[in-house]
């Protein structure tokens, strides 16, 4: 079977910047606490016309002009996101037909943070499947609009953004750029802990759970951040440890951008050097799935990740979800 490999990419980030300082206006925060906690300064936020799909559309555009190639090669498209424009359709069918891919298939993958990385892994056995020549992965998430701006325990965490990675067949085998592994996993017990309550069937909308403020990101952030740790680092060590690759192999680890203090954390775990850790939340905040297309790209431009560089992605998000995945990079 053939070997999987990204080939390209591309990102968007809506114009509008809200800073820590702006913050400080809606709730009782600072841009002291903010930093210290979080490591976030800023964050990008879409206008009130812009939804997930048109973000999707942009990042997708830049990938494939990147690639050098017209949508109408493109043969599946997996837009991962917990924002979608609707229940229904599922927002790869709008973003298919809004970058003209008529040749395409598609689904949305909701894995929280972890979307991404599950969508890497989900279009990568698509292509060494056989089945597909040119996937289309897609992180694209607008949390604005999720967001609950009188509660500064979420409010000062979340960005918006898209991010697009092309996956086609490697010829170079198996000492080629491509996927080398990956690890996935999801603990349901901990699904209380992060979630929005209301708007699916359990809770359908209703003056009551608009009154209660429940189509919100709720967050027990010790929970979370105690699970974060722990579980990235070990989806890590164990992918690194079954492919017998030491974390002084990896020339970048791009873990989810959920929180200064967690990625810190697990790099530290690992016993990988902090300049071998990218970090850009920052200038974006959590942008959910759109975190890791984002940090590669800024990867990338800072020298960190060249052709034949092995790369690990990890994430950890809501559900719980865990995941990583191991890649030689391609260009």
């Amino acid at each position: 079977m053939p070997k999987a490999k990204i080939t390209a990419l591309g990102c968007y980030t809506p114009p509008r910047v809200l800073t820590n300082s702006d913050l400080e206006k809606l709730v009782d925060t600072s841009d002291q606490w903010i930093l210290e906690r979080t490591g976030i300064r800023e964050r990008h936020i879409a206008d009130p016309e812009v939804a997930t799909s048109d973000m999707a559309i942009e990042a997708a555009r830049c990938a494939l002009a990147q690639r050098g190639i017209d949508a109408a090669q493109i043969e599946a498209i997996i837009v991962c996101t917990v924002t979608p424009d609707h229940l229904f359709p599922s927002t790869a069918c709008l973003v298919q037909n809004g970058l003209g891919a008529t040749g395409a298939w598609g689904f949305d993958l909701i894995a929280a943070c972890s979307s991404f990385v599950y969508g890497l892994t989900t279009g990568a056995n698509l292509v060494a499947s056989g089945a597909h020549r040119k996937v289309l992965v897609i992180g694209a998430d607008t949390m604005s609009r999720i967001i609950d701006y009188t509660d500064r325990a979420t409010c000062v965490l979340f960005g918006d953004g898209a991010g697009a990675m092309l996956i086609e067949p490697s010829t170079d085998g198996d000492a080629g750029p491509g996927l080398i592994d990956f690890l996935g996993e999801v603990d349901g017990s901990g699904a209380e802990f992060l979630r929005m309550p209301a708007g699916g069937s359990r809770l359908p909308p209703s003056h009551d759970t608009v009154d209660k403020r429940l189509h919100y990101v709720h967050q027990n952030g010790g929970q979370v951040f105690k699970y974060a740790v722990r579980k990235m680092y070990e989806v890590c060590r164990d992918l690194l440890a079954r492919n017998s690759v030491s974390p002084s192999d990896l020339a970048v680890m791009i873990p989810h951008q959920a929180n200064l203090r967690i990625i810190s954390a697990v790099g530290e775990r690992l016993g990988i050097h902090s300049s071998r850790v990218m970090v850009n939340i920052d200038r974006y905040g959590n942008t959910t799935a759109a975190t890791i297309p984002l940090a590669t790209r800024d990867a990338i431009c800072q020298g960190k990740l060249k052709k034949g560089d092995l790369v690990l992605f990890s994430a950890v998000g809501a559900g719980y979800t865990v995941g990583a995945s191991l890649w030689r990079w391609a260009y």
